[in-house]
């Protein structure tokens, strides 16, 4: 199996017990009042069974995105070069000095 894949698969199974256990740790201190909720109604299992799911695709894309992260190079190992600077040129600009801005051509503005 490829060194990224195994990367994936173990920082996703990672993702997926901290999903686990910050749901039980929801429970277990009865977090909004949750674990009263999930005994008294009928389809408790079930949103403990959804809260589990997605708290573990939360933790999971978190856990692989701070494991990629953490794959970068430090500074000054090697890597890329950068581009040469090119040389700036002046360019004339022409300007009207003066005028009245509330008199163009073409600008329906109101007047104050």
């Amino acid at each position: 199996m490829p060194e990224l894949v195994r990367l994936y698969v173990r920082h996703v199974v990672i993702g997926f017990l901290l999903g686990a256990l910050f749901t039980a740790l929801l429970l277990w201190l009865n977090v909004a009042n949750l674990w009263h909720l999930v005994n008294a109604t009928q389809g408790g299992a079930l949103a403990v069974v959804m809260l589990v799911v997605f708290n573990s695709f939360v933790f999971s894309g978190v856990q692989f995105a701070i494991a990629v992260m953490g794959l970068a190079e430090e500074e000054g190992q090697g890597g890329g070069t950068f581009a040469p600077l090119t040389e700036l040129k002046e360019l004339p600009a022409e300007a009207e000095s003066g005028g009245n801005r509330s008199n163009r051509a073409g600008v329906n503005f109101p007047r104050a």
